[in-house]
């Protein structure tokens, strides 16, 4: 990861990046003058599911840190005027508020999880990324980031001067669009359980495990795998034909998505993939259809074929994300003043 430099000094706070699955947590550190970057200082990792509630694992990471007076939260969802975040991927309710009154943090701040994503890919290093196509690098432009995890998330970082702003999207909540027959198919059966298949609904945990049972009514078959985590690895391994056939599914879903989104954000400076699932897919994604469907835009193939699309591998982004994203504001309120 390379280092972002703030110029105003500040004091440590708790970045969180909180998923369906896993919570992480850092103490941060902010750089003070010209020459200093941001520090880790302290990092955990905790199953949502071991914890009832995002106080609880707060407190428990404050146990073992210094005092701060301020915590950002990076996470999926929709934040209402009054703090509570509308998500349904996460296994308890999340307010900042009660988080405040909970912790006596003096200021509890939230931000979208991709978004924070985004603005920690603006300083990723070519060493922690798994080229997928395109060319090494790209104009300066518009960049999407994009993963499969417990959900969909799905940012746009739009650089503005030597600043930036970033499009949290709900892209995950759009319709699903089926391009070849088995997926018409496939998504004809996700519908007799629903009137509406989203996207995340195919390209996440669960949507895995829905494209493999999915898939098992058109062929006719009894499901044996009951966790994504099953199909993923019948498939990496070779040992279940069905469990293959589902992953390409997922893989070519997800590169036609893609390219959809490229097109529709208008993007230009690269596509970074992050999220939980593909980092353990990556030699698979790479021998799928992935590109191909990326690719197959008719008429706008030769743009596509301009913009860098690389799988990220950094476990700590989401927390770096969220703290960059606090300082770029805090930075931009002391300027303002």
């Amino acid at each position: 990861m390379q280092t972002t430099r703030y110029d105003c000094a500040a004091r440590p706070f708790f970045a969180a990046d909180v998923g369906g699955t896993h919570v992480r947590v850092g103490l941060i550190q902010p750089g003070v003058g010209e020459g200093h970057a941001i520090d880790v200082l302290s990092y955990r990792k905790y199953r949502c599911a071991d914890h009832p509630s995002l106080s609880a694992i707060l407190a428990d990471f404050a146990s073992h840190t210094n005092a701060v007076a301020d915590c950002v939260i990076a996470t999926a969802g929709y934040a209402l005027p009054d703090g509570t975040v509308i998500t349904a991927n996460l296994p308890w309710p999340l307010s900042s508020n009660r988080i405040r009154q909970d912790l006596g943090f003096e200021a509890v701040h939230l931000v979208n999880d991709f978004e924070a994503v985004a603005h920690a890919a603006a300083h990723i290093s070519a060493s922690q990324v798994l080229q997928l196509t395109g060319p090494a690098d790209a104009p300066r432009g518009p960049t999407l980031v994009i993963g499969p995890g417990t959900g969909l998330g799905a940012a746009v970082w739009i650089p503005v001067g030597n600043r930036s702003v970033v499009l949290a999207t709900e892209a995950g909540q759009a319709s699903l669009a089926a391009t070849t027959e088995l997926e018409m198919a496939v998504l004809q059966q996700m519908l007799r359980d629903r009137s509406h298949v989203s996207i995340e609904q195919a390209l996440s945990g669960p949507g895995l495990l829905n494209l493999y049972n999915a898939l098992c009514a058109v062929r006719g078959t009894t499901p044996t795998h009951a966790t994504p985590d099953a199909v993923s690895a019948a498939a990496c391994d070779g040992s279940d034909p069905l469990a293959v056939e589902t992953l390409q599914l997922f893989c070519g879903i997800l590169g036609s998505t893609i390219g959809d989104m490229a097109l529709l954000y208008g993007v230009q400076g690269g596509i970074y993939l992050a999220g939980g699932i593909l980092p353990k897919i990556s030699q698979f994604l790479l021998n799928s259809t992935f590109v191909e469907r990326f690719l197959n835009k008719g008429p706008m193939t030769k743009a596509l074929q301009s913009i860098p699309v690389k799988l990220v591998e950094h476990g700590q982004l989401g927390v770096i994300g969220a703290a960059s994203w606090y300082l770029e504001k805090t930075a931009t309120k002391a300027f303002a003043a």
